[in-house]
């Protein structure tokens, strides 16, 4: 094999690796998130609090509704 089939390799080699590391990372950050949400209710009542609103329960399962369809 002459120099232009080493580079080649190498450059073919580099693609394949970047293209799987990004699906393996994406599909590992995807099963984090849906283990472990970044947002819950007690979270989500401090933060409207924080804002100066009442949060009432009906309030506080819509945002989550909300927010999960947004997730899915």
């Amino acid at each position: 094999m002459d120099v232009w089939g080493y580079i080649l390799t190498g450059v073919l080699s580099l693609v394949a690796g970047a293209v799987a590391g990004f699906f393996l990372a994406r599909k590992y950050m995807m099963d984090y998130l849906k283990k472990n949400p970044p947002m819950n209710e007690q979270m989500l009542k401090t933060m409207m609090m924080q804002m100066g609103q009442k949060p009432s329960q009906k309030k506080v399962n819509q945002m989550m509704a909300q927010m999960n369809k947004q997730m899915k």
